[in-house]
Parts: structure tokens; sequence; C-alpha cells
């Protein structure tokens, strides 16, 4: 159960790369028929969980077959250790260089007054390529304009992609401030207030119906209410029930909020970060339910 819960939770990440590590080989006697048994009780889940690329090794930590250096008891095992497939594996796909996004986390005004008409916005790129000279819109104001100038603490930049920290100057004065998004003029994220996205409850204590929760999505916080518990994941057959609307620790579910005021936001397996939601008690301000957009 452990395990589909994890592969079904990586799923729900968009983790693109899956390793199954079969663990305490040695206690088998290094069997490969052991292992091969193990590996087809998942084959059912896989194409369930849509996760393309799922490598499986037969290791024992305790031994340290496999993990490092091969393994000499499983000579039928041809594929490369653990060690050897994370440091080779191509996560160069694994971040949104296609989709702008720069949610804006502080508004530099330097006091000093060689710099009394200096204004930018800081912030970590969350999706794409920027360079100075495009047009830019402000949300959700909505305000145009054009994309000045680039800055960090090595100068000024050319280009900047994910996950870089960076300033933005813009060629016109706007009022911005922490929680906005600057995206491209023709490339504008999704806008709303109902949003469908998966959960996973992280708290003792069951989500409320009705309930209300601050929301933390990019940089702004605001307040959202649970409207609807639409299913729950069955997590020992991946179906979905409609019936129990509970959600408790570690159960996993789609659910719709509506928040406060509108949020700018991508599907999740688009932008991992204008696509996640986290769900925290106004209460205790612990955080309760980690979200996915659909």
């Amino acid at each position: 159960e452990q395990t589909i819960r994890h592969a079904y939770i990586a799923s729900l990440l968009g983790i693109p790369h899956t390793v199954i590590c079969v663990n305490k080989m040695d206690l088998v006697d290094y069997s490969k028929e052991v292992f091969e048994n193990i590996r087809k009780q998942f084959d059912p889940f896989r194409e369930q969980l849509h996760i393309s690329d799922v490598r499986f090794i037969p290791i024992s930590a305790l031994k340290g077959d496999n993990v490092v250096e091969p393994s000499g008891h499983m000579d039928w095992y041809g594929g490369t250790t653990l060690m050897e497939l994370l440091e080779t594996i191509d996560i160069r796909s694994d971040v949104d260089l296609v989709n702008r996004r720069f949610p804006v986390q502080y508004v530099i005004r330097p006091q000093r007054q060689e710099f009394h008409d200096y204004r930018s916005y800081a912030g970590r790129v969350a999706g794409g390529v920027w360079k100075p000279g495009e047009r830019v819109v402000v949300l959700p104001g909505g305000q145009e304009t054009v994309l000045e100038a680039i800055d960090t603490m090595n100068g000024q930049m050319e280009m900047v992609f994910p996950p870089q920290s960076v300033a933005f100057r813009l060629a016109d004065d706007i009022d911005i401030s922490r929680g906005d998004m600057i995206v491209p003029a023709d490339q504008r994220p999704k806008i709303g207030q109902e949003i469908d996205l998966m959960v996973c409850w992280l708290n003792e204590k069951p989500m409320i119906l009705g309930g209300k929760y601050t929301i933390r999505h990019t940089t702004s916080e605001l307040r959202g209410i649970i409207r609807e518990v639409d299913y729950k994941v069955n997590i020992n057959t991946l179906e979905h029930d409609a019936e129990d609307r509970t959600v408790g620790l570690n159960e996993i579910a789609k659910i719709r909020i509506k928040t406060s005021k509108p949020i700018f936001y991508d599907p999740y397996r688009q932008n991992h970060i204008t696509g996640s939601i986290i769900i925290i008690d106004e209460g205790t301000n612990n955080t309760v339910g980690a979200g996915m957009i659909i």
C-alpha cells in the first residue's frame, strides 16, 4: 500500500522519472524470480498512474548490492546501479521553459539619493525564458508595459529562466505589490476563483467541507473555502470513491475551492509553481493540505 501511495503521489506531482528499489534482496538469496514477481505486481497500476518512465532496481541496502557498485550476487540483472542512474538521468525537461511566469515577491525602492528614481520587482522566475524588450502585462491590473531590464546581484542579465531569482525593471511606473504576477502580453495564465485540484491531506484533523482556510499560491496569501469534495482515491485499487466525502490524514481527494479573490494559475502538469497551492489552518497556522491544480 505504501509503495502505491508514494507512486500515486509521484504521479500527481508530475515526476517524470520513477525508480522503484526492491530492497532486502539478500533475504531471498538474490532471487530473480522474487524480483520479477514484485515487478509484475506493480504493472497493473502503472498505466493508471500515467508514469512514463519507471525503473526497477534489485538492491540490498544493508550489503550495498547495486547501490553504488554492481552486485556480484545478481549477475542476472543487467541494469545500472542506483547511484549511476541518479547521476545520469536527464532532467533538462523537468522545468517549464515555455510559459513565462514571474510572481512578484518584493518591490525594491532604495532610499539612497543616487537611486531615488530606481524601482524594480524582485522574485523567482516561475516559468519561461525572459529577455529585456518584451511586452508584458501585470496581473491583476492588466496594465501593459515593456520589460526594460533584468537586474541581479551580479549585474544586468540578457536572459533568465527558472529557478533564477532576479529583479525586473519595467518601462512604466505601475502600482505593483507582492502577489501580483508579470506575464507576457500574449501568453496569460488562467484566472479564476473556483479552482479544481487534487489534494493530499496532511493533518489528523479531517478536512471540513465548507470550512475556511488560508490559501498560499505563488507569492500571494488569501482566504478560501472548501466548496466540494468530488471523490477520494482508494489507494489500494486507485478507484474513485464519490460516496465518502470525509478526507482524513494521508488521504488523497479531488476537491473544489473558492478563493476570496482571483488567482493566476496554470495546471500543475504544465507548471509546478503556478499550479500548486498550500492549504493552512487559520486557527493553528499548520499546513494541512497540499494541492495540485487540475
